[in-house]
């Protein structure tokens, strides 16, 4: 695994860099998204989204936890979880995540709350808000997405 920082001056290249990451998406994907409140993680899956055909803004997962996007409404189907709520590792286990995988991709945002059993092909974000409002996204990139990882 690679770890790679791009510095993000404001909100709209967060979103470009969500654009460019859903060219490359895969089915059976896992894109965790770490970094404190206001960081920017919906920012970038909204751009993620937008790129995948979703029209009118995503909506924060903070209180569904889990939105799916299903074909036709994106391109490759998406389940967006937002595990900021849960308590322990179990609530997590009962939503049954991996059964996402098997015809959409998962984009995670708060994966810390999956414990140990966030999937090793997984490409973890974590967002950094710099002094200056900027932000700074490092990427741990998993063999799976060397390649993929390059051209974005």
């Amino acid at each position: 695994m690679a770890d790679l920082a791009v510095d993000l001056p404001d909100e709209s290249a967060m979103i470009a860099l969500g654009r460019r990451l859903a060219r490359h998406v895969r089915i059976g994907d896992v894109i965790a998204l770490e970094g404190g409140l206001g960081a920017g993680k919906t920012t970038l899956a909204r751009g993620l989204l937008e790129a995948l055909g979703l029209q009118g803004e995503a909506p924060s997962p903070s209180f569904a936890i889990v939105q799916p996007y299903d074909v036709p409404e994106v391109r490759v189907p998406v389940t967006h979880v937002d595990l900021y709520r849960l308590d322990d590792v179990a609530e997590a286990d009962e939503l049954a995540l991996g059964d996402y995988l098997m015809d959409g991709l998962l984009l995670i945002e708060w994966p810390d709350r999956l414990g140990t059993s966030l999937w090793p092909h997984s490409l973890r974000l974590t967002i950094e808000i710099l002094e200056d409002g900027a932000r700074r996204l490092t990427a741990d990139v998993p063999d799976a997405w060397t390649d993929r990882w390059s051209q974005i």
